[in-house]
């Protein structure tokens, strides 16, 4: 049978007691020394023995600061590096409590657990380890701002039109950091792995395909779209343009989802870029400017691109109706005014712009790539007019620019309200009929511009007069009159191609 002893409340209290006195006996520690941490404690490698809470934060915080200068290496491609400290990456210590700590042990609490402590400390030092954290934003601006410029972005595949025949040029893959992925690596490798000296870290680097190859290039051989029109009563220098332009806009190749923006391609409108002075019109007149005609260059290749069914994702008619298609068929260009001709390759393979004008003055644009739809299926455009506006009167301006006995003259044109109709037939019978776009044109009366330049009071008298008629035919035979008399012009300035459709 076991015995159960029973410790009196007096007997606990003296052997309470005999440990108090063993503890004061056994330990080392001076009544002065009770501030200062004990030895064998360490943050790290520093020892802390000795010190007082105060030194000892001292000491550590040097510790942490010296650790955030050291090197980190962040390696991007091809032997390209970029130095930074982890200060930059936004190391910031974390856990300042364990000085406290630290001054506490083996010296706060009750006596048990203080003399543990002590004793503990006789066997094996207790160490602290400083915890840190980095900034994620600090370093992903880091590498967007410093590193981005290392990424080599791929060369798609491309297709040239060099002398009538086509090149093909083999892409080339580029790289590309991965921001985010390499920000969560560098902040893993810094929390888990780093030994707190200098260290070096591979950013994440993703391959970029090319777009395209040979192959798929050499494919690009079905038409999908094409259209001429004639520009045979034009002028030598508007002929000249037309094919400037035409050239401007040949060969391009799009992918899908890619965008061909006409103004782009064309401008600028000088003379460096090909461009001589030929008819256009400004605010309801026909008026010489650099790049005169390239709006049938771009006419053209709008009726092609709808009979490719490509997305039209932006198109203008003119202010006032051309000859060379219907209504609702045109598609002008203006930088001034923001008018501009835009289509999207919305096609699942490439496509490429080819551009020429022929002998017997024709412009014809093709757009080749590869064949979708069904063999049965013909697109149709037909354009309808919905209102006619039939100009009324003369119009005569005066122009100090040019002596008096010029005269230039500009027929009327009418003016008109019209739509386009994209109509689908399958086997010869309409299955769908789809408005493209609506288009108003100004009527503009028959105009006359009229030089009033002279020295010659009697000369001016007359043109005033002639002009006071508002007979255009009438202004003509006075002027003609004046002509005669041999008056010089004087330098005429010409008008600004940006404020002009083509």
């Amino acid at each position: 049978m076991q015995k159960i002893i029973k410790v009196s409340k007096t007997c606990l209290l003296l052997i309470v007691t005999a440990l108090f006195i063993a503890f004061i006996t056994v330990s080392p520690i001076e009544a002065k020394a009770k501030d200062t941490i004990l030895s064998g404690i360490y943050v790290d490698d520093i020892s802390l023995g000795g010190k007082t809470a105060e030194e000892a934060m001292e000491l550590v915080k040097d510790y942490v600061a010296g650790l955030g200068q050291k090197g980190v290496t962040l390696n991007i491609v091809n032997g390209f590096s970029l130095e930074v400290t982890p200060d930059e990456l936004g190391f910031t210590w974390s856990n300042p409590e364990i000085i406290e700590e630290a001054a506490a042990l083996g010296q706060k609490g009750n006596i048990i657990a203080r003399y543990k402590a002590i004793k503990d400390l006789e066997h094996s030092n207790k160490v602290y380890e400083v915890k840190y954290s980095f900034d994620s934003a600090m370093i992903f601006d880091i590498i967007a701002d410093q590193c981005a410029d290392f990424n080599q972005p791929a060369i798609d595949a491309r297709m040239e039109l060099i002398d009538g025949e086509r090149i093909i040029t083999e892409g080339q893959a580029g790289y590309e950091i991965d921001i985010r992925a390499s920000v969560d690596l560098i902040i893993d490798f810094m929390d888990n792995y780093w030994d707190k000296n200098n260290v070096s870290i591979d950013l994440i680097i993703a391959v970029a395909e090319p777009r395209g190859s040979y192959e798929e290039l050499s494919g690009i051989i079905d038409v999908l779209g094409t259209f001429s029109t004639a520009f045979s009563g034009s002028s030598s220098n508007r002929i000249a343009n037309i094919a400037n332009g035409t050239r401007l806009c040949s060969g391009i190749l799009l992918y899908p989802g890619d965008e061909f923006d006409a103004l782009k391609a064309v401008t600028p409108f000088t003379e460096a870029n090909g461009y001589e002075l030929a008819g256009s019109f400004l605010q309801g007149q026909l008026v010489d400017s650099l790049g005169g005609g390239i709006c049938q260059v771009t006419t053209t290749l709008y009726i092609a691109a709808l009979y490719a069914e490509l997305e039209i994702s932006e198109r203008h008619n003119h202010s006032m109706i051309v000859s060379y298609v219907e209504p609702s068929m045109d598609a002008a260009i203006a930088e001034s005014s923001g008018k501009n001709l835009r289509f999207i390759n919305n096609t699942e393979a490439p496509i490429f712009v080819e551009g020429r004008t022929t002998s017997d003055r024709r412009v014809i644009f093709t757009i080749y790539g590869k064949e979708f739809r069904p063999a049965n299926r013909v697109v149709e455009y037909q354009s309808e007019v919905l209102e006619t506006r039939v100009p009324e009167g003369e119009r005569v301006f005066q122009d100090a620019g040019f002596p008096v006995g010029y005269i230039s003259v500009q027929s009327a044109y009418i003016g008109y309200r019209s739509r386009l109709w994209k109509v689908v037939k399958e086997d010869g019978i309409e299955i769908s009929r789809e408005e493209v776009n609506r288009s108003s044109y100004i009527a503009v009366p028959r105009t006359a511009t009229v030089g009033t330049f002279t020295n010659d009071g009697a000369a001016l008298a007359h043109i005033f007069a002639a002009i006071d008629t508002n007979n255009i035919d009438h202004i003509k035979n006075v002027a003609a009159h004046l002509q005669a008399q041999a008056y010089i012009p004087p330098p005429h300035e010409e008008a600004h191609p940006d404020d002009h459709e083509w």
